[in-house]
């Protein structure tokens, strides 16, 4: 034996120069992992095995920490998410409310200024498009005042569909509406 290095062994690859050094093992040649020394072997499976234990202690309580901060956000954002469907859904009903309560308004002008006695009415789109400008409502404000969906009256307008009796006649009273009339019907109260 060397006085220089006391320990002198053979060490497989897989356990490098630094780990023997920090264990007072020099080292004099790298083998092959496959002629492994039995003694070697255990020591370094040791050493793992104690240095993977002490990284598993020290990181324990931070861990236990990041873990309870997960769950108290996976249960913050459960809630949040239940908080936006619920006013989703009530916006959804709100604005149900809000179409249904302007509808039989609207209706009830639309009767006041409408004829006694109901005759056949011609359709034109043309007609329908210059009044809703003369008015300077949107297609969704038209549709308000004529209680039907916007839908309905961008097919009516690009001429696409006709629009049945009923309908027909709520166009022409919509048609005789003055442009104060229709701003007042349309405007919240």
């Amino acid at each position: 034996m060397d006085s220089a290095h006391p320990v002198r062994q053979m060490v497989p690859r897989s356990v490098g120069p630094s780990v023997c050094r920090c264990v007072g093992v020099s080292v004099c040649r790298c083998v092959d992992t496959n002629a492994t020394i039995e003694p070697m072997n255990t020591f370094s499976n040791a050493f793992r095995a104690e240095v993977a234990r002490m990284a598993r202690k020290e990181i324990k309580p931070e861990l236990q920490g990041m873990r309870k901060a997960i769950t108290s956000h996976r249960s913050e954002i459960a809630a949040l998410k239940r908080e936006v469907k619920a006013l989703t859904s009530q916006l959804k009903s709100s604005r149900r409310q809000i179409k249904v309560a302007d509808e039989p308004k609207a209706k009830a002008a639309i009767e006041e200024t409408g004829s006694k006695k109901p005759r056949q009415i011609q359709f034109n789109a043309q007609t329908l498009v210059e009044k809703r400008a003369a008015l300077g409502i949107t297609q969704k404000e038209m549709a308000l005042l004529l209680g039907a969906s916007s839908l309905s009256v961008y097919k009516w307008e690009s001429g696409r569909v006709h629009p049945r009796a009923a309908q027909l006649e709520r166009i022409a009273q919509v048609l005789k509406l003055g442009k104060r009339k229709a701003l007042a019907l349309l405007s919240p109260q």
